[in-house]
């Protein structure tokens, strides 16, 4: 495929080395101009939450399948899922694509779901990232409470929060900010006489990239609106 790169961070940088690893050609890197648009196959997007409806709209109207790893404008979904009906075209999005942690998020879905008629445990989530990470807490935290939240009916939102005090309806995320480091999830579950966590730690970005790459294929094949779930069969 003919990959067009927007947004050209770490990130961009880590998808286009494993695009072209991967046999696929990188027509643009961060480009404001049509025509190299045009000359895309699929486009793979990793800007700022301001960019995504935009970005969304060019792709749109030249017909050409998106694929974005931006989080923090999930206020919009249903205002772009209805742009990318009435246009027919084709729009993936994930708040991480790694495959390791979208089987992380099924199984903390699960552990919810047990873990919900277990009034003795109280639930928090622990995430670190390397220092230039600018949302906190992250998408891929926020994914993982609201799978959460789908079953402990008596958590009523998360909210960013370092105390012990919290009210007991909130589910508290607790942000780090650490150089070199790639990423960390952790779920617990605590009650007077043990714990249980789930984790997952990212080794490097590739994994990363590696993924969207993969739902870039996936994506260039198909009309709507998906996730990694779609990819993964998780929604079947």
């Amino acid at each position: 495929m003919k990959i067009g790169i927007i947004g050209y961070g770490k990130m961009g940088r880590m998808v286009e080395q494993e695009a072209t690893a991967a046999g696929h050609e990188v027509s643009f890197t961060t480009s404001s101009e049509n025509d190299a648009w045009g000359k895309a196959d699929v486009l793979i997007e990793f800007t700022h939450p301001e960019a995504i409806i935009p970005n969304l709209h060019r792709a749109l109207d030249l017909g050409i399948p998106m694929v974005t790893g931006t989080t923090g404008w999930n206020q919009h979904l249903e205002e772009i899922e209805a742009l990318v009906k009435s246009k027919e075209g084709s729009f993936l999005h994930a708040s991480n694509f790694s495959i390791g942690v979208n089987i992380f998020f099924e199984i903390n879905r699960q552990l919810a779901h047990i873990m919900a008629s277990q009034r003795a445990y109280r639930v928090h989530i622990e995430e670190t990232h390397h220092t230039e990470k600018k949302d906190s807490p992250s998408g891929t935290a926020i994914t993982a409470a609201n799978g959460i939240l789908e079953s402990q009916i008596f958590l009523s939102k998360w909210a960013l929060d370092h105390s012990k005090d919290h009210d007991a309806d909130i589910l508290p995320i607790r942000s780090h900010r650490l150089p070199d480091v790639p990423g960390k999830h952790i779920v617990k579950y605590e009650s007077s006489i043990d714990s249980i966590s789930l984790t997952h730690e990212a080794k490097s970005r590739k994994g990363f990239a590696q993924g969207a790459i993969l739902a870039a294929e996936w994506l260039s094949k198909r009309k709507g609106v998906f996730t990694m779930k779609d990819i993964l069969s998780f929604n079947r």
